[in-house]
């Protein structure tokens, strides 16, 4: 395996990690709270994990192939995922 390739799984793991604590942390604010606001932001959370988790996963089974299309679809989902953590903040 090639320092590039230990770096990307290093650096997923740790995004996958302190995104799974943050949605761990909006869950546990949801279930003391009962505001919408902390679904949407844990939401989020999840699809901006489960982009890198999915991305990385399927470019080490693809071996790297289509590149393009694992970013294209890494950048909706993770799109997606911003797109609910705004929401989150603005609504009230």
């Amino acid at each position: 395996m090639e320092t590039i390739e230990i770096l990307y799984i290093i650096f997923s793991a740790t995004l996958s990690i302190s995104g799974l604590i943050l949605v761990g942390i909006s869950l546990r604010a949801y279930k003391r709270t009962y505001r919408t606001d902390m679904i949407l932001l844990s939401l989020g959370f999840a699809l901006i994990v489960s982009a890198a988790i999915g991305t990385t996963i399927s470019a080490f089974l693809s071996n790297f192939a289509h590149p393009q299309l694992l970013l294209t679809i890494n950048y909706f989902i993770t799109t997606i995922g911003f797109l609910l953590l705004i929401t989150s903040l603005i609504i009230k």
